[in-house]
């Protein structure tokens, strides 16, 4: 029987679901055979939006919205099965990360907590396969941040002879630093918003889901006060290990700089380009703090779409050669598919009872097999 896995993700964008089928070998290489990309439909983003902070009836609403997703990742498993042309039965699980609502690793006495809504026992149920979920809770658990766990994914996946940097932008950007030394331990860590903020922007501004390619971050010009302002938070000081999401990079925190910095009568655009400029310099002013010898940078996510973007942060870092900010698909791998494709990992980890943590990533206390298991 072949290692057949599925990967689903969605993310903090909350820009829909991100599907994948793998083949896994024994040594851990991953190969997408296929790919999906589905929407959220737009009373389950809202939901998941009003999710993120404390409401009436939460809990309620929760278990409602993780029925409905568990519904939604079914449905994205059968298509991928039927352009396969699988059964459920070829699959030894489906890695599903879930929707984080809340990520508070080090909420109370140091013990945290992080959510991601989902309902894997209908998952299970609905699709007839193993389902492993709730990777992130064991980390915490052991005193860890439980993210970013995609580095030891992208040491399986791309680690090489040359000191490699792995930035995945979505609604958070991440960081994944591979070292040419095999005696230095891996680094990685959230490095701040990716698309979070400006998705939100041009949403309120002009009714958008996303700034299309960085089109109308282009027309503004940087307001330089706000932009340093923002980069001031404590967050950017904070050392590795770290992670964070909405609970910090939200609505309100932005209002809060925009109305310190005198900023609410701003042209939108000129804040679309601070906050765009906001998601580049935080990226490389981390890049050159804690990887300087990086010469080689691999792009994947949402973010790779925006050329704006991409083409500011080549103008950020400024010690790489500009070849060598590529996407990953340089390397054989769709930008898009590269963190579903380690959700199936991660499951193909717990299967093996293999530990798929990385303590100097997160902080745990020492390795773990990650993810909860229900079987079909």
């Amino acid at each position: 029987m072949k290692n057949y896995y599925i990967g689903i993700m969605s993310g903090t964008s909350m820009d829909g679901i991100d599907a994948v089928l793998a083949e896994i070998s024994d040594d851990g290489q991953t190969s997408v055979l296929c790919h999906k990309d589905v929407p959220f439909e737009e009373s389950l983003k809202n939901t998941y939006l009003d999710l993120q902070a404390p409401s009436q009836n939460e809990l309620h609403k929760e278990a409602l919205a993780a029925n409905h997703l568990a519904q939604h990742y079914h449905l994205v498993c059968a298509a991928i099965l039927q352009e396969a042309k699988l059964q459920p039965s070829d699959i030894s699980a489906i890695g599903a990360h879930g929707q984080t609502i809340r990520h508070q690793p080090q909420a109370h006495d140091g013990i945290g907590y992080t959510k991601q809504s989902l309902n894997p026992a209908l998952l299970a149920e609905l699709t007839g396969i193993d389902v492993i979920a709730d990777f992130r809770s064991r980390d915490i658990a052991a005193g860890g941040q439980g993210a970013p766990l995609v580095p030891a994914f992208h040491a399986a996946q791309f680690g090489c002879k040359e000191d490699l940097a792995i930035l995945n932008i979505g609604g958070i950007a991440n960081l994944s630093l591979i070292s040419a030394n095999q005696q230095e331990k891996m680094i990685g860590f959230d490095c701040g918003p990716g698309n979070v903020l400006m998705d939100h922007w041009v949403q309120q501004s002009l009714g958008q889901s996303f700034d299309d390619d960085g089109q109308w971050a282009a027309k503004g010009q940087v307001i330089q006060k706000l932009l340093s302002s923002m980069l001031g938070d404590d967050y950017f000081k904070k050392a590795p290990p770290k992670s964070t999401g909405r609970d910090l990079f939200n609505p309100e925190w932005l209002n809060h700089h925009l109305t310190i910095n005198d900023c609410l009568n701003q042209k939108p655009e000129d804040i679309q380009a601070t906050l765009l400029a906001l998601t580049t310099q935080s990226i490389a002013h981390a890049l050159k703090q804690h990887a300087p010898k990086t010469m080689s940078l691999l792009i994947c996510g949402g973010g790779i779409k925006n050329s704006h973007l991409i083409a500011q942060i080549k103008n950020a870092c400024t010690w790489i050669p500009q070849e060598n900010i590529q996407s990953t698909a340089a390397r054989g791998v769709d930008p898009q598919t590269v963190e579903a494709g380690a959700f199936a990992w991660l499951a193909w980890a717990h299967k093996r009872k293999q530990p798929a943590n990385l303590p100097a990533v997160t902080g745990a206390k020492g390795l773990r097999v990650l993810g909860a298991h229900y079987p079909a």
